[in-house]
């Protein structure tokens, strides 16, 4: 057989390792292997398809980012093309991507990615093409399996932040708030913030209320613990009230850190500075975890394949790897359960959620 590896969507530390499991395991099943570089894009003459031996994922499985590049612009259903005055349209090139797909002679695709590019995956399989999705976000909202690869990283990072944050915010007697990612799911923030030591932890789970937050802060006051650290994810949303956008026309989150901030120094009259990691929570080498769940990924979509179990979706769901229809992982998005083991250790450690 001959295979076909994309990566889409934001980058996630793992994504080399399953790269480099699923080449491997197509290896040593006698097949090849083509990476399409950036997304779909090079299935659509933006970039290229490029081989993948032994030799292309020698030593990359600690590398953070992607060795085929990634994109989050590049859906064939939906491909947007500037026009020659500057403006920009969409254009349905899926049958463009396909016919490039049969014409190198390709048998299946495995599509690494988050939400959206599970869907055009989905949408692929529909229109024949056979695809095995894996699972890709550091936000761990993808329903289905219990972690994807990358979350485990973003919440080392956002940890380590923490961390360093306690000694500055106890120096200065100053209320630190950290915004870190998670889209509409409290997962980073609530798993770095309890390991981290935080104050108050936000999430889009629970609506907070402003007087609630800044009651732990006060209270802390009195305890004579002069400073405070709160997380905030950036899909947090006070108690009626909206999420906050840096970019409403994307929809792109951002900013509900500094509002926090803002109204925290308002309330208590204390000195308050904010922190967005954004970015950084993608970055860097993937921790031993993500490591190994990448490399378990990347060898099942292979062993599916051969399988024949297309439309499918690589999860875990310890102790296995299994496979799940990618329907079934896009109907319902994986968010923190409020009656969870988790939840209640933060409530009990004496963290305040906002409510």
């Amino acid at each position: 057989m001959k295979i076909a590896i994309s990566t889409g969507g934001g980058d996630a530390p793992g994504l080399n390792a399953v790269i480099r499991g699923a080449v491997l395991a197509a290896i040593h099943r006698g097949w090849q292997c083509v990476g399409v570089r950036r997304g779909y894009a090079g299935l659509l003459g933006e970039d290229r398809v490029v081989p993948l031996d032994a030799n292309a994922v020698r030593g990359i499985t600690h590398l953070g980012g992607t060795i085929l590049g990634t994109s989050n612009r590049g859906d064939p259903f939906r491909f947007r093309v500037q026009q020659l005055d500057g403006t920009w349209t969409e254009r349905d090139r899926s049958d463009e991507a396909i016919a490039a797909f049969h014409a190198l002679g390709l048998d299946a695709l495995i599509a690494i990615g988050g939400d959206g590019s599970l869907r055009i995956a989905q949408q692929l399989q529909q229109k024949g093409v056979p695809v095995v999705g894996v699972p890709k976000t550091i936000d761990n909202d993808v329903g289905g399996t219990v972690a994807t690869f990358g979350f485990d990283t973003a919440v080392q990072t956002a940890t380590e932040a923490i961390d360093k944050l306690h000694s500055t915010a106890e120096s200065h007697e100053r209320v630190m708030v950290v915004e870190v990612m998670g889209r509409f799911a409290g997962w980073i923030a609530l798993h770095s913030g309890i390991a981290g030591s935080a104050d108050v932890i936000l999430i889009p789970e629970i609506p907070f209320d402003i007087a609630k937050v800044c009651d732990k802060v006060r209270r802390r006051e009195e305890e004579g613990r002069h400073f405070s650290i709160v997380v905030v994810s950036e899909g947090a949303a006070p108690k009626g009230g909206s999420v906050s956008l840096i970019d409403p026309e994307h929809q792109r989150l951002g900013g509900i850190g500094d509002k926090v901030a803002h109204l925290i120094a308002e309330m208590t009259g204390k000195e308050t500075r904010t922190l967005v990691l954004g970015h950084l929570q993608r970055g860097g080498s993937p921790t031993t975890f993500d490591r190994l769940l990448g490399l378990r990924f990347g060898a099942a979509a292979v062993r599916f394949i051969a399988e024949g179990r297309f439309g499918s979706m690589v999860a875990l769901r310890p102790p296995l790897i299994t496979a799940v229809p990618i329907e079934e992982a896009l109907a319902m998005p994986r968010r923190v359960p409020l009656d969870s083991d988790t939840i209640a250790t933060a409530r009990d450690i004496g963290i305040s959620l906002g409510d």
